[in-house]
């Protein structure tokens, strides 16, 4: 029995159909036959394109029961603020101006901001185009196929998990400056394990649970609780620019770059960690009452706001402690203290605990909404796609991402949790925006066999010279000659896909602008950065890879070969490179009333 034959149910059930209702793994010969068929099933999986009509009607009725759309753009809006602005501005700033771009932080800030702006441009296109909870997930089942999205969701949930354990952590930090003790006083130091993982942190394991109670309860109680929290947040930081400015010694500019131009680089890698959250609000487009018009000014006015604030924070904080003299914990509180503004440490204090507070409401939010359309795939069992009748929210999902982020933010320091996290989004957001790229210029039995080859040939030299650009980077420390190869190469294949390969489909409500300049550009900033990262960081990317391909081959992958072929969704969409070919050519009308929803 399938799961979207129990379309009756109440509530959330937990039942083993639940988990592995598929064919495959009703016996262990289903199972031992569906590994045999592992190289025939992958083939299909990846040249397997899905299609808009499935992903919003289809996939989406896999849950039982629908979300209630609740949310308009003045939501959407300060839920992006909400998503945004947190433990990134309030803790990472000091580490990375202290000992990796000095007062030039605010260069990081920008390059960093351009890169997630981009992001937004390319998340906002697909959300008002494809407003279903998957986000990133679905838009790359789209436009890049199956396998490939399966790789994205799985560094998209550890995205939300370690950016959430990130953020309990450094919430315990600001909860220690507010009670004038050092963090390490409420968490239990473990002296049998390693120093990266022995500061045993509660407090954060308590804010994670309170989190997943609020989550769980209402998307819209959510909305305005998040609301409230972030216009005081919004107060707090513009007192801190204020008070900064009022107390700036322009003396404390005058070493703007000690670190040099890698410094600022270098420094940007790791802050995109503090616009990782904007993704979050793509995720609630399906509960957005008019995604054309609400996604829009809700992502970008949100993002606008962010980097904004970001950059004046950055020069206030450095305006007022030389650079050397900035701490990693707390540096705006202990910021304050150092200019005899003792009491303004608490202010600030309370207000980067109200906005990491929100940080972590909207994190939970949309971390629970990915996993919900994973798991509507089948790549995640479907017990994790339920949608409570009552509160319609996904409580399941948020339950199980909110319990991964309390035992990690329960070991982990932060630190390590914040490259790895920007490796992950850099990952995702380089993938967006080649899924637009292909949107555009690639449709099913519109685009023709010439006009195909022309696009892979144009994308592999915006690829590769992105990727090589990065790796120059990262490898030399002061050459140049790379560049004078690579930026070309880049250029050479934007110009390539601008003049040589014709649109193929339009935007119906909402379009980036700008097509093919800035997606690309978003490619080459994001893989660029990557280049910026440390080497474990890397490390430990390639080991969570590694578990994830295991998961797949063994379950995601058969798993959701079978509700594909039960569904009929292949018969629709295609076979192999022929697949690729015919299967978008079907319309939406077509595709409704030969297979209707269940």
């Amino acid at each position: 029995m399938m799961a979207t034959e129990d379309g009756g149910k109440r509530g959330c059930s937990c039942t083993k159909n639940d988990f592995l209702p598929e064919e495959s793994f009703q016996s262990w010969g289903n199972y031992f036959r569906a590994l045999k068929e592992t190289p025939l099933r992958l083939k299909d999986r990846m040249l397997t394109r899905s299609l808009d009509t499935t992903e919003l009607f289809e996939i989406k009725a896999r849950s039982q029961h629908e979300m209630k759309k609740t949310l308009t753009w003045w939501d959407l809006m300060w839920f992006g603020i909400g998503a945004v602005i947190g433990a990134g501005i309030f803790v990472l700033t000091g580490l990375e101006a202290q000992t990796v771009a000095g007062p030039a932080v605010v260069l990081s800030y920008v390059v960093s901001g351009i890169s997630a702006m981009l992001s937004v441009f390319c998340y906002t296109e697909f959300a008002v185009e494809i407003p279903v909870a998957g986000g990133s997930f679905a838009y790359l089942r789209i436009e890049l196929g199956d396998f490939v999205a399966f790789v994205a969701a799985g560094n998209i949930l550890l995205e939300y998990v370690i950016g959430g354990a990130a953020v309990a952590r450094a919430w315990t930090s600001y909860f220690a400056t507010l009670c004038n003790k050092h963090p390490d006083d409420f968490r239990i130091i473990a002296h049998s394990l390693p120093d990266d993982y022995g500061h045993l942190d509660p407090i954060a394991v308590a804010v994670a649970a309170v989190i997943c109670i609020l989550a769980v309860v209402s998307t819209k109680g959510s909305s305005r609780f998040n609301y409230v929290a972030s216009v005081f947040h919004v107060i707090v930081i513009l007192f801190i620019i204020i008070a900064g400015f009022i107390n700036a010694d322009p003396k404390n500019y005058s070493d703007f770059a000690p670190y040099g131009v890698r410094g600022v680089f270098k420094a940007s890698a790791v802050l995109f960690f503090a616009y990782v959250g904007f993704d979050a609000v793509s995720t609630m487009a399906e509960e957005t009452k008019n995604p054309a018009k609400d996604i829009p000014i809700g992502l970008v006015g949100s993002m606008v706001i962010t980097i904004s604030a970001y950059c004046l924070l950055a020069i206030a904080l450095c305006m007022m402690q030389p650079y050397k003299k900035i701490d990693v914990d707390a540096p705006f509180s202990v910021a304050f203290q150092a200019v005899g503004w003792d009491w303004a440490k608490y202010v600030v204090a309370a207000g980067a605990l109200k906005g990491m507070t929100t940080v972590l409401l909207v994190g939970a939010v949309g971390q629970a909404r990915y996993l919900t359309h994973i798991a509507r795939t089948h790549m995640m069992p479907p017990w994790l796609a339920q949608v409570h009748a009552k509160t319609g929210t996904p409580i399941n999902a948020t339950i199980v991402m909110l319990t991964a982020t309390a035992i990690i933010a329960f070991f982990t320091k932060l630190d390590i949790l914040s490259d790895l996290l920007s490796i992950s989004t850099l990952f995702i957001f380089m993938l967006v925006a080649l899924a637009l790229l292909v949107r555009r210029y690639y449709v099913s039995g519109v685009t023709t066999p010439a006009d195909r080859n022309k696009l892979i040939i144009c994308l592999v030299l915006i690829l590769g010279s992105s990727i090589a650009a990065a790796a120059y980077w990262g490898l030399s420390k002061d050459g140049w000659i790379g560049y004078v190869i690579t930026v070309p190469i880049w250029f050479l294949g934007t110009v390539g896909l601008w003049l040589f390969v014709p649109h193929a489909r339009a935007p119906k409500l909402w379009g980036v602008p700008l097509v093919p300049w800035l997606p690309s550009a978003s490619i080459a900033i994001n893989v660029f950065l990557l280049g910026s990262i440390d080497k474990a960081s890397f490390e430990r990317f390639g080991i969570w890879t590694a578990i994830l391909m295991i998961y797949y081959f063994f379950l995601g992958l058969h798993a959701s070969y079978d509700i594909a072929k039960a569904s009929g969704e292949s018969n629709k969409i295609g076979q192999g490179w022929k697949k690729v070919e015919e299967g978008g050519a079907v319309s939406s009308a077509t595709d409704l009333a030969a297979n209707p929803i269940a």
